[in-house]
This record gives C-alpha cells, structure tokens and sequence, in this order.
C-alpha cells in the first residue's frame, strides 16, 4: 500500500517531467531567451522601490492590531492634543530632540564647571536656524516655550547649581527622574551628587510645522555630530526621527555586500561543478545556475513590486538566502544529468534528468514554500513582507531552473556529445579513462555509459559511510547529540523576548551611544504611565465609587515595578481636596459638575478629563514606575498593568479602565512573539508531517523526520540564545526558515533509507548517505555561502540573519549526514516494513523490468538534498 501510495504521487508527476525535459532539450533557444525576457519585463517593477519601501518602525516591528495601538485610538479620542503642552501627557514620543550629558572624568556634573558647558551647549541648540528659529517651532505652554527644569531652576546662571538643595525625585512637585540621572546622596549630609543631565527640546507637532521640524532636527543633528568644544562634558545625542534615518541608512548599506555574494555564489558553485576533464565539467552550467536564482529575484521582486507589496527592511536580506538556496536545485540537476548515459541525444538526457529530479525539486520548492507563507501569519509586517517576497523568489527559481536552466543544461549536453571544449568549443580526442585535460576530454565509464562519479561520493560511499555505521562510533554520535541537545535545552531557558530599538541602528552609531547612556544612568524610573477610566457611567462623585477607585490605584501602587513612594498623579484627588477647602459638597452629582470646569481650567488638570455636555466620558491618572532596564522588565511591567487593569474591571464597583504609554506600542512585542512564533512552527510542521506521510512509504520513518524539525529548531533556538541573539521579529523569521530547510536535509536521508535495496541496517545508511552526502553539503556550503558576508554587515537585523541562518544550515546539514543516518540504524522497524511491502509485491515476469522500477522509483530522490 505504501509503495502504491507514493507511486499515485510521483508516477504521473514523473511522466510529465520527462514530457517537459523533452521538450526544453529540443527547443532550448526558446526557453533560454523567454525567461530572461519574462525577467526583464517583471524587473522593471523595480522603478517603484522606493514609494514601497516601508521602513516605519512601528508598522513594520511591532504587532499589527497590537493592544497597544487600540488603547492610544482611545487616549486619542478622549483627549485631542492640546495647545498647552505637556510630556507627561503625550499619546505619541512626541517631536523633539535630546541630550543626555555626562563629565569627562565620570564624576559629578552638579558642578558649576560642568553647567558653563551645559548652558553654553543650549544656547548653541536654541541658536540653530536650519529650517526655522528653536522659538517659532518648540512647543509651548502658556505661550512660552517649553524648557528645561534643571536649568530654570538656576536661571541659566552656573554659579547657582553649587547652592541648589534639589530633593530628588520629587522637587516640589517636579519630577526629576528622567532629568539628573546616576543619583547618589552624599553620606552624613543632603547634598545630592549626579552624573548625568539630560535635555528635552519639543517642537510643535503641528501638520503644517512637519517639514520645518523635520529640517531643524537634521540641523540638530549635523550641529551635535560637529560638536567638539566641550571642556568638562561629553554629550550623546538623539531625535525623535533618529531611528527611522538610521534603519532607512542600514538598508542601503548592504548593497554592495551583494556583488560580494554573487561571486562568492558562482565561484562555490563552479568548484564544486569543475572535473579535470574539459568536456565533462560544468563550469558554465554552474554559473547560469547562479545568473539563474539572480533572475528569480529580478522577477519575484518586480511582481511584487508591480503588484504594490510594501518592501520592508528585512526583505533586503532575502537575495542573499535565495542565491544560497536557488543553487541547491541546480546541483540535483546537475547530480541527476551525470547518472544518465552520455551517447543519448542531449533532449533524452534532459527527459530522464527531469524525470528523476523534477518531482525532487517539485517537492522542495513546495516545502520551502510553504513555510514562507505560513509565515504570512505573524501579526509583524516586516516578517509578513519577508515571507511573501522570500517564497514568491522561491518559486521563481524553481520556474526558471526547470526552463531557462535547464535549457543551458541542454545546449550544454549538446556540447559534450560533439565532444567540444567547454571554454573554445572546438572539438578535442576523446579521453580514455577518467580525467583528460586541455587537450582531450569527453571520458566515461564505458560499462554503464555514465560520467564517472564524483570524487567526494566516492568518498561517502567507501569510506565516511563505513566509519560511521560503526559501533563505536554511533555510540560517540549518541553522546555528541546528547550533548547537543542539553546545550540547546539550557540554552532556550536563557532567551531573550523583544527587539532592543538600539538594534535597528548600526554598530557605533550615535543612537547607541544615547540608549547606553540611558540604561546606565537613568534606568532607576520607568515610563509614568496613564490609567484611563473609560466607563462614561463611572459616578467619580459616589463615595462608594471612589472608594473602588482608591483601591484600584493601591494595587498598582502595589506592583513591585511602581513607585509606592511617588503619589499617583490624580485630577480626583485633588479635586476632592478642592472640595473640602473650599465647603463644596462633591459628593452631590450637580455639585461635582458644576464646579468641575473652573476647577480643570485653575489646577492644569483641563487635559485629564473628558468633559463635555455636562458629562464625563473619560478621564485619566498617571502611576510612575521604577527600575525598568530591561527587556524582561518591560514585559513584567506590561503584563502586570494589564492584569491590574482587568481586577479592577472584577471589584465590587467595577472600575473599567486602560493602560497606556507610547512605549507599549513596542511593548506588545513580547505579547505575541513567543506564541506566534510557536503557532507559526507547530502549523508548518504538521503540513510538513503530512507531506513527508505522503512521500516517505513508512509512517514511523516520517515521524523521524518530524523529530528532526524539533530537534534543529531545539537547537537553532537555543543556541541563538547563547549566541546574544534574542527571540524578536527578525529571528522569528529565520525560526521559520529552519522548518524548511530540516525537512530537506533530513527527510531526503530517511527517504533514501527507507528506499534502499540493502539489506542491512548500516547497508542502508552508508548507501542514504552515498547518494545523498555530497548534495546535502553542496547545498549546505552554497547556502552559507550566500548569506556569509552578512556577518560583515554593521545592523544588527543582518547579522541575525547570518548567524540564525548559519546555526540552521549547520544543524540541518549535521543532522542529514550524521544524527538521522545512524538513528535509522537503530530502527528496525522501517527496514522490516520495506521487506514485507516487497514480499506483498506482485510478481512480475521479467524480473529485470522490476529491478529497473526499483531503480526509478529510488532514485528519484536519490540526489536530492532537499527534497522532503
């Protein structure tokens, strides 16, 4: 049944590729010049990169839909942006720029040395003109610009700083945490010492101010990178457009590593093709294998393009896999052309080399494929935009490997039958044995009328398959993966969630340097963040009400990541005090709204409560929190805000309420990563499952290729945690890729074990491994290959891509040519199921006619690394 039930598949699938390679060997002109016409056309699709580059932090790293961006549409809706300006009240970061100053010696820039520097260092910024004056841009409050406490406080004059007795963090009623950071307070005395000031310069957010903002924070810029006349100070700078110049910079900073790549590819391609003799070797097959997978990007991206897809950031790391990968289908090509007979016409050769490989590569490309748009999923644009890219070059390498390939395939194969050099094309002797050189070529083995076999199978099959289907050896193997797998175990208990915002700059850059600034001296307070009541129902005059309210805001007070020591900030609160001074009673409806307005309008409470038509529909209060420096932090304070949120919608007067702060935008990462993530493999890997059931004629042997999956992405996972790479939207992506790429690896070695005619267990392995060795480390070399200059990249996102990439391939190809190989030695069971689907077998007459069924139905995987 088993061999019936892969016959269904592959038989029909089969005899249509040989029908196609028949007819691509006699007509190969035109299926060389259609796909690079088809290519040409779809490539001009590239004349709209750049009105689709989509480079926006927010959409492309952070959840679509994510809680975050639907609490700010509330915020927004309840509390339009005033003319007043206040930070502690912005539903977005806002438009500005900022300095964070330390001395040069590391000690206590309260000194009156330190702020001649620092005021000198304002009026230079308040001086800059790029675009407008610092005064006809900056936000303002009360019609004045908005300005820096620390320097109010002395009145600009340094002299004053000495005598100041600053109470920290709270000096009369200011905040100062996010002001002096790296606070200490000097022993047996109340004089506070810091090493670390930081300034905020706000523009006015108005649509009509855009470009003028935009202007001025670039001359910011340009004036900050330029600024050497410091004395006693260091400065690091940083804008609120800083993120998006830097991402947008890092893009462009990988094309030339793409030339790079692109020798790198044909040259690996070509070595591993080349053979002494000049008729048989495949230097210019090889390399059109490469011109090949590089017209599968010209045309995939310009559809795309043509078809309006956003071009996301990530997206520039896709040519670099897909040379890397579009080569793998060449070399089974290539493998399967060599095990054809020479003296056959080259459109014969064509026909049996698509009827061996084709359904091969057919279904690896199907496999590839669909891990990519299962990628399709994750609720983040820059993987949905990488996925949809990636898979759809994918599919265009296949397209054009089984045309424009294989019509240089074929019009090679013409070549070698009138035995002609393959750099002069002039006719040369016929080799004798195997090798040649300049002068003569064209040898093969005369038995079976085939080219001789390359030197690395011979290598497989005589001697690594034998040394590793010895006893000892697969004991050592055993313990070697044991070992692995603990690390990788180990390793997965140590990742990291989220995408750092540092990362999407390049190494050395001076937003780095800003962010290192930050997490060292100003770490000790958190985001202060807005607890919305939404309720428009909510009676803020019931006593009952706000006795409900008071205990909602203790449990956040609660929290250990909140300041217990910082009152909440509470329009409420004050209100009542108001009341109580002044004899109102507000515990009255008509009373609490009549005096509402003059109260919000006299205390600079007005942006806090949304009330209109002599309702309040919402209104809000601020909780400041503490100690958040790092990523786990950040997820620990999010979920816990939220949980607190949903047990005072639980009281007994229910309190329905939000919480929000710009930051949680990106905070809802963490929210979603790991379970996505998870969903994205656990669906991939059962569609893989169901594939390799349907392929490989032994159920249990399909299982191992499903343990195979678990354990490379085991592996990749963990070790990209010992390797500093956290789990985020771009290593998500490369998660996905692993499932891909473990099937190819290890289901072509189970398959072909499954298949073999051997006898024995290790008969088996060594003749799995001699068929398939060679291919998967081809495969695996010009993989690397495609995505190894990465590592050179100076952007984070590239270098994740290599280094998740690397681990994937490596694990992948070490799991296809030693673990599963010597696992399926221990597994009987599909040995003996093999042997009794042969004796179910009915007999035919011409026992010959079987063994050649035998030898079609095997191998037509047989060279295949990649096809599950």
């Amino acid at each position: 049944m088993a061999k019936c039930k892969t016959d269904c598949i592959e038989r029909p699938l089969s005899l249509v590729f040989e029908k196609l390679g028949r007819v691509v060997g006699r007509y190969p002109y035109v299926f060389l010049i259609l796909p690079i016409c088809v290519a040409a056309a779809l490539g001009a699709g590239f004349i709209f990169l750049k009105e689709r580059e989509a480079n926006d932090i927010e959409d492309q790293f952070t959840p679509v839909n994510g809680p975050a961006k639907l609490e700010r549409a509330i915020v927004v809706k309840n509390f339009p942006q005033s003319e007043e300006f206040s930070q502690l009240r912005l539903s977005s970061e806002g438009t500005f720029a900022s300095v964070i100053i330390t001395v040069l010696q590391g000690e206590n820039i309260l000194t009156e040395a330190a702020f001649h520097d620092i005021i000198e260092l304002d009026r230079r910024v308040k001086s800059n003109t790029t675009g407008n004056t610092f005064e006809n841009l900056c936000a303002k409050t009360k019609g004045m610009c908005v300005s820096n406490a620390i320097l109010d406080i002395i009145n600009y004059n340094a002299t004053k700083i000495g005598s100041l007795n600053i109470t920290y963090p709270m000096n009369n009623d200011t905040f100062w945490g996010t002001t002096i950071g790296g606070v200490e307070l000097k022993p047996n005395s109340s004089e506070l010492s810091a090493k670390a000031v930081r300034l905020f310069y706000f523009l006015d957010e108005k649509d009509e101010k855009t470009k003028e903002n935009s202007d001025w924070l670039d001359g910011f810029l340009k004036l900050l990178s330029n600024y050497t006349d410091q004395k006693t100070i260091h400065v690091s700078y940083f804008t609120s457009i800083s993120r998006q110049n830097e991402l947008e910079a890092n893009s462009d900073s990988i094309i030339p590593l793409f030339s790079v790549t692109y020798f790198l590819a044909i040259t690996i391609s070509i070595l591993s093709c080349m053979r002494l003799d000049c008729v048989r070797t495949k230097v210019w097959v090889a390399a059109f294998g490469v011109v090949s997978a590089g017209m599968a990007v010209l045309a995939s991206f310009g559809l795309l393009l043509f078809c309006g897809m956003p071009f996301a950031m990530t997206v520039a790391t896709a040519p670099f896999l897909i040379l890397g990968v579009g080569v793998d289908d060449m070399f089974i090509m290539i493998s399967s052309w060599q095990k054809t007979e020479v003296n056959k016409a080259a459109e014969i050769r064509l026909a049996e080399t698509y009827k061996e490989a084709g359904v091969s590569i057919t279904i690896t490309t199907l496999t590839d494929v669909l891990a990519f748009y299962i990628g399709l999923m994750t609720p983040f644009r820059s993987v949905q935009s990488f996925c949809m890219y990636t898979g759809t070059a994918l599919l265009f390498c296949y397209i054009f490997n089984i045309t424009f390939f294989g019509a240089c395939l074929a019009l090679n194969g013409r070549r070698e039958k009138g035995n002609r050099h393959w750099l002069t094309c002039m006719k040369v002797p016929q080799a004798t044995g195997d090798g040649g050189g300049c002068c003569v070529g064209g040898a093969y083995d005369e038995k079976t009328r085939k080219e001789f076999e390359m030197p690395m199978d011979s290598f497989f099959k005589n001697y690594y398959g034998p040394f590793l289907t010895r006893a000892w050896v697969k004991t050592l193997v055993c313990l070697i993966y044991a070992g692995y797998l603990a690390a990788s175990i180990y390793g997965c208990f140590q990742m990291q969630e989220g995408l750092d915002l540092k990362n999407l700059a390049a190494d050395g850059s001076y937003v780095g340097s800003y962010y290192d600034k930050e997490d060292e001296f100003f770490s000790a307070f958190g985001p202060n963040v807005m607890l919305v009541i939404k309720d428009e129902d909510f009676q803020y005059w019931n006593s009952t009400a706000r006795e409900s309210l008071d205990l909602c805001l203790k449990k956040f007070q609660d929290l250990t990541l909140a300041d217990s020591g910082i009152s909440p900030i509470s329009w409420l609160r004050v209100y009542m005090q108001f009341g109580l001074n002044t004899g109102f009673n507000l515990n009255n409806e008509t009373h609490f709204k009549s005096h509402l307005t003059a109260f919000l309008n006299q205390s600079g409470f007005s942006q806090d409560v949304n009330f209109t038509y002599n309702q309040i529909h919402a209104s809000r209060m601020f909780i400041q929190t503490v100690n958040i420096s790092t990523a786990i932090d950040e997820k620990n304070m999010l979920n816990a805000f939220r949980e607190t949120a949903e047990k005072c919608g639980k009281l007994q007067t229910p309190v329905d309420l939000i919480v929000y702060h710009p930051a949680f935008i990106y905070f809802d990462q963490y929210a979603v990563v790991v379970d996505n993530t998870i969903q994205n493999i656990v669906v991939a890997t059962c569609a893989m499952l169901v594939i390799s059931l349907l392929l490989i004629p032994n159920p249990l042997c399909s299982l191992w290729v499903t343990f195979a999956i678990a354990s490379v992405i085991v592996g990749v996972a963990g070790f990209m945690a010992l390797w500093d790479v956290s789990l985020d939207s771009v290593s998500m992506i490369n998660l996905v890729i692993c499932i891909g790429f473990s099937v190819d690896f290890s289901a072509h070695i189970s398959y072909a074990f499954v298949s073999s005619e051997k006898s024995s267990a290790n008969g088996k392995a060594i003749d799995a491994i001699y068929k398939l060795g060679y291919p998967i480390v081809q495969g695996a070399v010009s993989t690397i290959a495609g995505v190894v200059v990465l590592a050179a990249a100076e952007s984070y996102i590239f270098r994740t891509f290599f280094k998740i990439m690397f681990l994937v391939i490596l694990f992948g190809a070490v799991h296809g040519i030693i673990f599963i190989p010597v696992f399926l030695t221990f597994l009987g069971t599909c040995s003996k199921s093999q042997e009794k689907d042969k004796q179910n077998l009915p007999e035919l007459r011409d026992t010959s006619q079987r063994r050649a069924n035998a030898f079609v139905i095997q191998n037509v995987w047989s060279a295949d690394p990649d096809c599950p």
